[in-house]
């Protein structure tokens, strides 16, 4: 087995086969900022499947999501019955808020795909692999430099990352996924 067949083993089951380096890195990360650049990938065999190249250009952020479900802002207004739902429904995973976040702190990079690296009581972590798409280095790359075309312009924020793909329910086709396509609502929501 190569070395990354052995980080992959690894980490089906890291609070079992890494579970003190595990404990230490999550006490450590609740001590950081929300949104974190880091130097390299803690997870190298994940990074490297999804795009991410050891090369200028590429950047990746460990951003931290609170648990849980999501609250509504305070309602001051309308009828009762709106006073009665707290809790904010949202068709989004955690990864998906965790990649728009880090967007939204780096408004000059792309983002391209990201992946969990761990949880406790409170938090979820994922690392964001993001691009410069100005960088000369990403523009002569010819496996990236599409993300540099206009048409992937703040793709996160519309749903066409990996994670956000899957939310919306574009993994499927076929049978059951007739009301996915072209979008949700352009079904009038009767695919979910």
């Amino acid at each position: 087995m190569g070395l990354y067949k052995y980080l992959r083993e690894a980490w089906k089951r890291p609070y079992e086969t890494i579970s003190e380096e595990q404990k230490k890195r999550l006490i450590a990360w609740v001590r950081e900022p929300v949104t974190t650049r880091i130097e390299k990938p803690t997870r190298l065999d994940r990074a490297r499947s999804l795009g991410y190249k050891a090369k200028q250009g590429f950047i990746v952020v460990r951003q931290r999501i609170i648990r849980g479900g999501r609250q509504r802002p305070q309602i001051k207004g309308g009828r009762k019955p709106k006073h009665s739902r707290q809790r904010m429904v949202l068709s989004k995973s955690y990864q998906a808020v965790a990649e728009a976040r880090a967007a939204k702190k780096y408004p000059n990079l792309e983002v391209l795909n990201s992946y969990w690296v761990g949880k406790n009581g409170g938090y979820y972590w994922y690392e964001v692999i993001m691009i410069d798409k100005e960088h000369p280095v990403i523009k002569a790359d010819k496996d990236i430099n599409w993300i540099c075309r206009g048409s992937h312009t703040r793709r996160v924020f519309r749903g066409l990352t990996s994670a956000a793909r899957k939310s919306r329910g574009l993994s499927k086709k076929g049978i059951g996924a007739e009301k996915i396509r072209p979008s949700l609502r352009a079904n009038k929501r009767r695919g979910k």
